[in-house]
């Protein structure tokens, strides 16, 4: 893959983005799973930095926090790559194909589950189901979701990723 890595947010941008979920959220009754969302949504990946921010403004320690963060799949402890591809394994997925398709993607990337290709394009994640049963094995690529993937298809998709220009 050729293509031009993913930015690197500033350290300030990171905190601010940090104290503006903590500030958001802190009042809430379970605040911690909002915040530790609205900093992902933000930066896409829960940076060091916002545990000890967040066991602060919820009076918890640092490990209990961080067990959350590492508890759930969900979040990220490092940044993505541009493009995050999820693929569903699901049992109609797995049915119809999936593990196929995962093991096409990984080696066709040359990376596995939670790992970005080096070049910082794509960040490869399973996910436990895409609600589109009817069209397996499914994929989402950002906040598309594509049915009846096969391995073939999967190339095509990485390929249009490749080709487009980063901004």
């Amino acid at each position: 893959m050729s293509v031009t890595p993913a930015p690197v947010v500033p350290p300030e941008y990171r905190l601010a983005a940090i104290h503006a979920a903590v500030d958001t959220h802190r009042a809430r009754p379970g605040a911690l799973l909002p915040m530790l969302h609205a900093i992902q949504d933000a930066l896409g990946w829960v940076p060091p930095e916002a545990i000890p921010a967040i066991a602060t403004a919820l009076n918890q320690s640092r490990a209990e926090i961080h067990g959350v963060v590492s508890f759930y799949h969900h979040f990220r402890t490092s940044p993505p790559g541009r493009h995050v591809i999820q693929v569903c394994r699901a049992e109609s997925c797995q049915a119809k194909g999936g593990v196929a398709l995962e093991e096409h993607a990984k080696r066709s990337l040359g990376i596995d589950w939670h790992q970005t290709t080096p070049d910082g394009a794509v960040s490869l994640e399973p996910v436990y189901c895409l609600g589109n049963c009817a069209c397996s094995p499914a994929i989402r690529v950002g906040d598309e979701i594509l049915g009846r993937v096969s391995c073939a298809r999967f190339d095509r998709v990485i390929e249009g990723l490749c080709e487009e220009v980063p901004a």
